[in-house]
Formats: structure tokens, C-alpha cells, sequence
């Protein structure tokens, strides 16, 4: 999945940027208090997506 597209989807899910990092992001989810780290990369593998999103309880 694109980066750009799962930021999105972060974002619609209510969860924010804590901070950013050399080479990854902190998102947190408003929600439920969860964190979770997004590589910076373009792409990122579905995998990832799916255990980012576990992380988060999205």
C-alpha cells in the first residue's frame, strides 16, 4: 500500500501524528491511547499494514 494512502486511512481511524522520526513516524490512536510505528517508506507491505492497524486496534 502507498504511504500516503495508509495516512490517510490513519487519519479517517482518528489517529494522529505524536512525532516524527529519522526514518519513521509515531501515530497514536485518540481513541484508545494505542501507538504504533509507520516506516517512511513509499511503499509498505500489506503485512505491516495489517499488524500497524492490529497495533492500533483499528
Amino acid at each position: 500500500m502507498k504511504r500516503g494512502k495508509f495516512i490517510r486511512l490513519l487519519i479517517k481511524s482518528k489517529c494522529v501524528l505524536l512525532r516524527h522520526g529519522n526514518r519513521h513516524d509515531v501515530y497514536i490512536n485518540k481513541l484508545n491511547g494505542k501507538k504504533s510505528v509507520v516506516p517512511r517508506h513509499p511503499e509498505i507491505k500489506e503485512l505491516l499494514v495489517k499488524e500497524i492497524m492490529k497495533q492500533l486496534e483499528i
